[in-house]
């Protein structure tokens, strides 16, 4: 690499850093930017009642004439899920791999866009053009198949980002992870890498996807006279795949369950990322017709989310299957960091049902452990490192392995969502921040719940709810009707009696004291009654509802 090169670009993590979810980057030299994926996440326990979490796009929406495309390195929600929603505010022309065109040209149709976005399907080494970038696509090994890293030609040198990755030597489908390509980069000159930290943790090597398929076969052979219901990713096509070619070999019959899970084998099976053996799938009311030794049903909720199909099996509200004694229920997932409480809860009522629950082998990941992140290090040979995809402690580990592999403490960063690095062959610094909090989808609204709501939520689920409604004379502002308490998820009623007549002498003393002072302003009187009665119930309960005084006028 040229050392006399003065040009910089800046890198800007909208999402995906000290979390797992949301992965979203901006590179921009001057008058061009590209973006590297749209994922979503789900929301933590204290957001409640939202569905999604998006990025916030505020920069780019700001900056929309300089995007000269999207490039998507894999089809998993945390990094094409957010898509519809950054199209409607921006149209991006996409391009990216044919198995995650096919699912997000799925979600563009759901959300109707589908004819306005300019779409171009890549293959593994393809270069393309967007602005002054040049793009190149690299075939790498994850959890989905047509994952792909980048290298990102710009004027101040070649930035690597290896999207979700892991090195499988056998995987289920397609080809090896393009090593000597990484290595031919390396000999070029890589000015930064940009590597998925999220296994950093982890020392060794990730087993490859094909020792699954070993245990299945292990377990369909111990299980012959029981029914098989096993829980997966639904974007795990490969785990799909091997689940079937069991199912094919001991001659069992495979009933897809879940909505997400059967549009992922559609879309895989059409274009030609799933190979079903005919007679194989039969519908949910076909399933009567063969004993259950004969069935395996590969179902969504291997997380524990409410809706997905194995939640609403366990918890009895499913109303096309039920556990019955001698099921054996496999998940064939690892808990995501968060949903460890719900997966054990269903696996709890598996077991109440008379279900035996197997966990242990069933699942390999998708992303790469210590040894691979050192074999990209070694290949490539960057000159900076800019951990990527993990929470803080997988950040900070993954900038500790870069130093161990010889690049310089000064040349590594540990970046926050938002933050501008601005990188050039003799320059690597934060210059700036821009937005990027998380935008929250709560059915049809996005964006329209904001912290104060949230905050309102909580402190409505924690401590309940207590409307005061009095009403005034307009004239004589004389106390007509009231005061009257009603109280929601504070204290049942009935057995609390004295405290609410209590609650209103303190109220009723309240508007006595303000409209004696000539305090008739309403805001003022409301501010008054919910210190004054906030207080006193604090005094008395220790608890600290929402108060909520309504005056009315006549």
């Amino acid at each position: 690499m040229n050392s006399e090169n003065k040009e910089t670009v800046k890198i800007i993590p909208l999402g995906g850093l000290e979390q797992i979810g949301m992965n979203i980057t901006a590179i921009e030299y001057k008058d061009d930017i590209i973006v590297i994926d749209g994922g979503l996440s789900f929301p933590d326990d204290d957001m409640l009642g939202i569905d999604l979490v998006i990025p916030d796009i505020t920069y780019l929406k700001d900056n929309k004439d300089k995007i000269r495309g999207m490039v998507v390195t894999h089809g998993h929600e945390d990094h094409i899920g957010a898509i519809p929603y950054i199209e409607k505010e921006i149209n991006i022309p996409i391009y990216t791999t044919k198995l995650t065109m096919g699912l997000i040209d799925y979600k563009l149709t759901e959300h109707g866009l589908i004819d306005n976005i300019r779409r171009k399907v890549v293959t593994y080494g393809q270069i393309i053009n967007l602005g002054i970038f040049r793009i190149e696509f690299i075939r790498t090994n994850h959890s989905i198949a047509d994952s792909c890293a980048l290298a990102i030609y710009t004027p101040a040198g070649i930035i690597v980002h290896t999207g979700d990755f892991k090195v499988d030597y056998t995987p289920v489908f397609g080809g090896v992870i393009d090593l000597q390509r990484f290595g031919e980069l390396g000999k070029k000159g890589v000015l930064a890498l940009m590597a998925d930290s999220t296994n950093v943790e982890r020392p060794g090597y990730t087993p490859s996807e094909k020792t699954v398929g070993k245990t299945f076969d292990h377990i369909f052979d111990d299980n012959r006279n029981h029914r098989l219901i096993i829980a997966t990713f639904a974007s795990n096509v490969d785990r799909v795949q091997q689940i079937i070619n069991s199912a094919y070999k001991y001659g069992r019959k495979v009933i897809v369950e879940g909505r997400s899970m059967v549009n992922v084998i559609n879309i895989a099976s059409e274009l030609g990322y799933l190979k079903i053996p005919d007679n194989t799938l039969i519908s949910i009311d076909e399933a009567k017709e063969y004993p259950d030794e004969k069935l395996v049903y590969i179902t969504t909720g291997s997380q524990g989310e409410n809706m997905a199909a194995l939640s609403r099996i366990a918890a009895s509200v499913h109303n096309k299957i039920s556990i019955q004694h001698g099921d054996v229920v496999i998940f064939s997932s690892s808990p995501i960091p968060g949903n460890e409480k719900s997966v054990y809860r269903v696996m709890n009522e598996l077991e109440q049902k008379g279900a035996r629950v197997i966990y242990h082998d069933t699942h390999v990941s998708g992303h790469a452990c210590q040894e691979e992140l050192k074999l990209i290090y070694a290949l490539t040979r960057p000159k900076y490192s800019i951990p990527v995809h993990g929470e803080y402690r997988h950040l900070k580990r993954h900038a500790e392995l870069a130093q161990e592999m010889g690049i310089e403490k000064k040349n590594v960063k540990i970046l926050k969502c938002g933050e501008v690095l601005e990188i050039g062959e003799e320059f690597f610094d934060v210059v700036d921040k821009v937005p990027a909090h998380g935008v929250f989808v709560d059915g049809l609204g996005v964006g329209d719940v904001g912290n104060i709501v949230i905050r309102d939520r909580q402190h409505l689920s924690e401590n309940g709810l207590i409307v005061v409604a009095i009403t005034l004379d307009s004239g004589s502002k004389q106390v007509l009707a009231g005061p009257d308490i009603v109280s929601r998820g504070f204290v049942y009623v009935r057995e609390a009696e004295l405290l609410i007549e209590q609650c209103k002498d303190v109220v009723s003393e309240t508007i006595y004291n303000c409209l004696e002072d000539g305090n008739a302003d309403w805001n003022k009187i409301k501010n008054s009654i919910k210190d004054d009665l906030g207080g006193f119930l604090w005094e008395r309960t220790k608890r600290n509802p929402m108060i909520l005084p309504i005056i009315s006028e006549v």
